[in-house]
């Protein structure tokens, strides 16, 4: 029912900048709260920010000031732009949809960053 892609990861060198992008099937997008998490190899996955329905944000208090995450809902789309970014940023980016505490994700993509 509900297919999420992830794209605009790669790799970076520090205090550089990207912008991840998530597109999720479905016409009923702009109802649901997203997120981005991320997973650092060897680490947990871990929350790094939401955008609710209507776009109220949390970002993780590593990231505040240096992310955003924003949506398009005409485009089923979230975003997450990323600058300042550290070494310690690196992992697998993925996007999620919350579905009334259904948690749908995308397969990720990889974020590197180099010192």
């Amino acid at each position: 029912q509900v297919q999420l892609v992830e794209s605009g990861g790669g790799l970076v060198q520090a205090g550089g900048s990207l912008r991840l992008s998530c597109v999720a099937s479905g016409s009923i997008f702009g109802i649901y709260n997203m997120g981005w998490y991320r997973q650092a190899p060897g680490k947990q996955r871990e929350l790094v920010a939401t955008i609710t329905s209507g776009r109220r944000t949390y970002y993780a208090d590593s990231v505040k000031g240096r992310f955003t995450i924003s949506r398009e809902n005409a485009k089923n789309m979230v975003y997450l732009q990323m600058s300042s970014l550290k070494p310690e940023d690196t992992g697998v980016y993925s996007c999620n949809l919350d579905r009334g505490g259904i948690n749908y994700w995308g397969t990720g993509t990889l974020v590197t960053v180099s010192s």
